[in-house]
């Protein structure tokens, strides 16, 4: 085992994978000759060469676009945008054309790509640098959607993203790259669409995902003071999501609050809280409580994004009140 940061391991699930097949090839903005915009591709050029490691204008359609086409043609590219706020830009490329294509062409065209970058808030940079896109992407049938919360299950999920032969929108945060984690020296993958229970409890169950998930850690501490045992799962992947892995923990704790990074409205946790009512209903002792960024553009004031971002005392709220505490 090797402490590891969270750019660090990336750059090693990208770089281990590149090693053991020349197909794949890493392109994006700033991704070659700058060691990635958050040095999460550092020292890959000087591996690997510029023809695998290829910086690219800033046009996100453009090089999305050449990217699905030589996916095509039996390639396995890995796509760097710099926030998955520029892959709007180029939605129409991931949307109509990469997750549609293997339907289209009756099965003749898999797509072996993965879209990768970060997601959601990364501190003062603004409304339009601060968007959580998950539940737009899983939202359409033939994208695989990634959010890991922390190193190990990002060089795990990262390594099977780029396995897999369909396309793989793999989101990371800007605010998570520093990270650090031991992580085995050995290789590892972590499966697609497996989530995973971080702690285990029996009183209310706590589902998360991304780096949000972190204030639900704090919010269990917190509670464990006063003697509330709260189980927290990490659902790794929003599509495909594994229903079975919560719908387990919902039977045995009777209590669920979901805590997201995101818009309340047609939100994951809203799909959640529709599957969990639909086949555990009876196992609620509790209407099940959520927990959202509030339903405004990200502020840039530090003062209003303080109170803008999830808590871990509105979690601790949560699950006292389905608690009935």
């Amino acid at each position: 085992m090797t402490e590891k940061t969270f750019r660090e391991v990336i750059a090693e699930a990208m770089s281990e994978e590149m090693r053991r097949d020349e197909s794949i090839y890493l392109m994006g903005e700033e991704v070659a000759e700058y060691n990635g915009a958050y040095k999460a591709s550092k020292g890959m050029l000087d591996e690997f060469g510029p023809k695998r490691v290829i910086d690219t204008p800033i046009s996100e359609l453009g090089f999305s676009g050449i990217a699905i086409g030589s996916a095509m043609n039996g390639n396995r590219p890995i796509v760097e945008y710099m926030t998955f706020n520029f892959s709007l830009v180029a939605i129409d490329q991931v949307i109509n054309n990469a997750a549609k294509m293997r339907q289209m062409s009756g099965g003749q065209w898999n797509i072996p790509i993965v879209f990768r970058g970060p997601t959601a808030s990364a501190g003062q940079l603004g409304a339009t640098h601060s968007q959580a896109f998950e539940s737009w992407y899983a939202n359409c049938p033939g994208l695989k959607v990634v959010v890991p919360s922390n190193p190990y299950d990002a060089k795990g999920l990262l390594k099977s993203a780029i396995r897999d032969n369909d396309p793989v929108i793999f989101m990371e945060s800007e605010q998570m790259y520093g990270d650090k984690m031991e992580i085995p020296d050995s290789e590892y993958l972590i499966p697609i669409g497996v989530a995973d229970v971080k702690r285990e409890g029996t009183d209310c169950t706590i589902v998360s995902f991304g780096k949000v998930i972190k204030e639900a850690y704090k919010a269990a501490d917190e509670l464990a003071k006063d003697g509330v045992n709260v189980e927290i799962i990490d659902i790794r992947t929003v599509r495909p999501l594994d229903y079975e892995t919560i719908l387990k923990s919902v039977r045995k704790t009777n209590r669920l609050v979901i805590l997201e990074e995101a818009w309340p409205f047609g939100s994951v946790s809203s799909e959640i809280t529709y599957m969990v009512q639909q086949k555990a209903f009876d196992y609620l002792d509790a209407p099940i409580e959520r927990i959202s960024t509030p339903d405004v553009p990200a502020p840039y004031s530090p003062a209003l994004l303080k109170n803008w971002y999830p808590t871990p005392n509105q979690v601790v709220e949560a699950v006292k009140k389905v608690m009935y505490k």
